[in-house]
C-alpha cells in the first residue's frame, strides 16, 4: 500500500482551511495560538484513508512539529501527533499476514504430499 500512496498527497487542513501537502516536511505558517488540523489521504476505497485530528496550541516566536502516518490497514485511523508517530494497523497486518503464510505453507505441503504419494 506504501507504493500506492506515494500517487497520492496528503490532504492537510488547518482550522477548516485547505494547506498544500506533500509526504516530507510541510511548513504551515501560522499566528499564535490554538488550531485545529486534519489529516487524510484521499484513495478509491475509502475515499478518505486514514483520517487523523488533533488540536495544538502554537506560542509566538515558536513552532510545533507534528507527525502524521497513513495507517497499515485502510479503514483505520491514521496517527497524527508530536514525533515519533506508531503505524496503526501493525496488530491486524501481522494476524493477516501470518494467516497468509499459513495457507501458503498449508498449500504447498499439500501439494507435495499428493505428489509423494501418487508415485
Amino acid at each position: 500500500m506504501a507504493f500506492m500512496l506515494s500517487f497520492f498527497k496528503p490532504n492537510i487542513t488547518v482550522d477548516g482551511y485547505q494547506v498544500a501537502g506533500s509526504w516530507g516536511r510541510t511548513v504551515i505558517p501560522v499566528a499564535p495560538g490554538q488550531h485545529q488540523v486534519h489529516v487524510h489521504v484521499p484513495y478509491f476505497l475509502p475515499s478518505r484513508l486514514g483520517p487523523a485530528d488533533t488540536v495544538v496550541a502554537v506560542n509566538p516566536g515558536q513552532g510545533v512539529e507534528l507527525e502524521y502516518k497513513a495507517p497499515l490497514i485502510a479503514f483505520t485511523g491514521g496517527s497524527i501527533g508530536a514525533p515519533p508517530q506508531k503505524y496503526k494497523g501493525m496488530a491486524l497486518m501481522i494476524v493477516l499476514m501470518s494467516v497468509a503464510l499459513v495457507l501458503i505453507l498449508c498449500s504447498v505441503l499439500l501439494a507435495l504430499i499428493g505428489n509423494t504419494t501418487g508415485s
